[in-house]
């Protein structure tokens, strides 16, 4: 008897070797990624992709199984870091906690902002609200986490304990602390977007596709977060083969960016496309415009282009936003000294604000005026960028 218990204890039921238990432990890991990019995040928080019932509903049994969270409080937490992000209101803004809070306790701050009851009502409307979320996933989320536990121990034993372990801190760790805090503090950006998210890498493999968090950033909606053709999103790939096989309808991916030649004056489906992509207009200013100008200022005055710190030739792309109020007198000041640089810098500010205006009709003649400018400027590439503007449009497809 003692023999049969100490076996069990060893091998737990299946007597799996450590190869096993190690594909056991990437699979159900990498299920747990594909319900939250997929379900949680791509479906119930931006209604960018639905499910085949059944499969909607195995995600919420499999999340409630293996990390406790429970529906609205995960979309309502998520939707409101869009709708307040790198601002005070944000739940885990690394520009508001810093890095090491959002990376090492980013879980502590979710969970904190999941007790606000007024946020849960505002920005969790649509979730699932049955008997199951109402009464087991969202009445008992520990339960989950429990029965995993169980499970893990009666097919590997006491080892099954430290496989739990890993499957618990998974989602803390590489949603909560790496995407939430990583991802809006290092790595690469294909759009200017109005905060501070960065592509991880451009194959988004390990996390589900969430490592391109700056392209989510600029189109949210989006079910494809893949926007380069260099780039792979994983999550992207399982929807497509979800779809194959009707367990999946795409409701919604980021449009594309198409260009209409022999435009003379912006109308109406330039306007749209302008205000579709405007972070991409406003990376294709900074890249085409505002660098450009700071080359040929420092190379006419014999200067490196580095004479200017990276942080400050980046803080150009947003108009140092970002920078602290010491960092915006010594980015005024710099500018002070490049005339032409402070000249499409503040044709840039412009550029955003005509962005954020309301009323079409108005908007309309902001930029007519603002591109009229721009070809008079005198300024070849400012002249350039407003040619190009004129043109843009949503593709069709």
């Amino acid at each position: 008897m003692l023999d049969a218990v100490l076996n069990f204890l060893s091998n737990g039921l299946t007597g799996a070797g450590w190869v096993a238990m190690l594909v056991y432990l990437l699979v159900m890991t990498q299920l747990t990624i594909f319900t939250v990019t997929l379900y949680l995040h791509r479906s119930q928080t931006h209604r960018g992709v639905d499910f085949h019932p059944a499969l909607a509903n195995f995600f919420r049994f499999w999340g409630w199984l293996t990390t406790g969270m429970v529906v609205k409080e995960w979309v309502a937490v998520h939707r409101k870091h869009h709708a307040k992000v790198e601002t005070e209101e944000d739940p885990h803004s690394p520009q508001i906690y810093g890095i090491k809070k959002v990376f090492w306790d980013g879980v502590s701050l979710y969970r904190e902002a999941s007790y606000n009851k007024a946020d849960l009502e505002k920005y969790g409307r649509g979730t699932p609200d049955d008997w199951f979320e109402r009464k087991l996933f969202g009445g008992h989320p520990y339960w989950g986490p429990s029965l995993m536990l169980i499970i893990n121990l009666a097919l590997f034993g006491v080892i099954g304990a430290a496989i739990w372990a890993v499957q618990m801190i998974w989602i803390p760790f590489w949603a909560a602390g790496f995407v939430n805090g990583i991802g809006h503090w290092w790595g690469y950006r294909n759009f200017e977007s109005a905060d501070t998210a960065t592509n991880l890498s451009p194959w988004g493999v390990w996390i589900g596709g969430e490592e391109l968090h700056n392209n989510h950033h600029a189109f949210p909606s989006s079910a494809k977060f893949a926007l380069r053709k260099w780039e792979f999103d994983i999550g992207w790939a399982v929807i497509c083969g979800l779809r194959a096989v009707g367990l999946a309808k795409v409701l919604r991916v980021a449009p594309t960016l198409d260009v209409r030649p022999n435009v003379h004056l912006p109308d109406a489906e330039t306007l749209k496309a302008v205000l579709t992509h405007r972070f991409q207009a406003m990376t294709d200013f900074y890249r085409g415009v505002i660098v450009p100008t700071l080359r040929d200022e420092a190379q006419h005055a014999g200067e490196s282009l580095k004479a200017m710190p990276r942080r400050m030739r980046r803080a150009l792309a947003d108009g140092g936003r970002w920078l602290d109020n010491e960092g915006r007198e010594r980015l005024q000041a710099a500018l002070a000294k490049r005339p032409t640089l402070r000249v499409v810098c503040d044709f840039r500010t412009r550029l955003a604000e005509l962005m954020e205006q309301r009323g079409a009709e108005q908007t309309l003649k902001g930029l007519q005026q603002w591109i009229a400018e721009a070809e008079q400027s005198g300024i070849r590439v400012l002249q350039d960028f407003a040619q190009r503007l004129k043109t843009y449009a949503v593709s069709a497809a």
